[in-house]
């Protein structure tokens, strides 16, 4: 009797002891599965101030935001140049965490009626500013729609913008406008920005494309005016009207 006694005992013993590694695992996997649900979530409708879409190691990839909550200018995920709050819509980073381009928009009717309106989408450069842009712009009727292309100097934006707020510092007035002179210069001879290529309507409601020299002068324009009345015109080195198809 004794020794049934004593295998019963080693029997509960172990079984308590599988049956608790069982659960265990079950609890784990279960425990798992929830953590793995909770990653996920459906909604059917969601206000929000601000959305940050972030990579695994805490670099911005993406925020949409409104206006006050949205996102200054980033570089390797350090902010400068101005504060946030100014640009409601979408910012879009690169894989170092640096600022790349985005969407904004505005639009409103002031007190003395008039309207004035803007949408602006961009695609920056790497480690500089906006190179290719889409934008509209309406100061009470005064409308410019298009695309742009820009051509910028191998300038980093970050260490420029160091530079710039150090020299907006300087106390002595005529230091501080040569050095800024010397800030913005051409480097060997290119501009920091040259506008290059422009498609789109502007305020006399002509429908135009502007091709730029790398120096950001016109040296060509094809133009049908607000009356239907087509020409092309091309310019010399300064800019200068040279001819014109057909003649005037």
């Amino acid at each position: 009797m004794r020794d049934t006694l004593e295998r019963d005992v080693r029997f509960l013993k172990r079984y308590a002891v599988v049956s608790s590694l069982a659960f265990c695992v079950i609890a784990v996997g279960g425990f798992r599965g929830l953590v793995h649900q909770e990653k996920r979530a459906t909604f059917d409708e969601i206000d929000v101030g601000r959305i940050n879409v972030k990579e695994p190691d805490g670099k911005y990839r993406m925020v949409i935001s409104n206006r006050p909550r949205s996102i200054a200018p980033i570089y390797k995920g350090k902010p400068f140049g101005y504060a946030g709050g100014g640009r409601p819509g979408i910012i879009f980073f690169n894989d170092e965490g640096t600022e790349n381009g985005g969407l904004t928009f505005t639009g409103k009717r002031g007190p003395d009626g008039k309207v004035t309106a803007s949408t602006h989408m961009s695609f920056d450069q790497f480690d500089q500013d906006q190179v290719l842009n889409l934008d509209y712009a309406d100061n009470n009727g005064q409308r410019r729609i298009g695309m742009s292309i820009d051509e910028r100097a191998d300038v980093n934006i970050y260490d420029w913008v160091l530079q710039r707020d150090s020299i907006r510092q300087i106390s002595d007035s005529a230091a501080r406008a040569a050095a800024m002179a010397r800030l913005v210069a051409p480097r060997n001879g290119v501009p920091l920005v040259a506008r290059r290529v422009f498609v789109g309507r502007d305020q006399s409601k002509a429908a135009l494309v502007n091709l730029n020299a790398p120096d950001g002068k016109p040296r060509l324009r094809l133009i049908v005016d607000s009356l239907g009345a087509a020409r092309i015109d091309f310019m010399d080195a300064d800019g200068r009207v040279t001819r014109t198809i057909p003649d005037r």
